[in-house]
């Protein structure tokens, strides 16, 4: 458990000192706001809508595709 936690705050210490850190950080950040934006989007609490005019349009293109 140690060597976990030293290996942790070294990487978050590295990532603090380099420029290149804090730049992927923001990435991070910019890519968990898009996953919760996705998650509320398509999430049950959403109604759906997205859902099923989604299921509807793949179903479309499925019954064109020859068998």
């Amino acid at each position: 458990m140690l060597k976990v936690y030293v290996n942790a705050s070294e990487t978050l210490r590295q990532l603090h000192s380099d420029a290149k850190g804090v730049v992927s950080f923001e990435y991070v950040v910019v890519g968990a706001c898009i996953v919760a934006a996705v998650a509320a989007a398509f999430g049950s609490g959403a109604g759906g809508t997205i859902t099923e005019a989604l299921k509807t349009a793949i179903g479309v293109i499925t019954s064109k595709l020859p068998t």
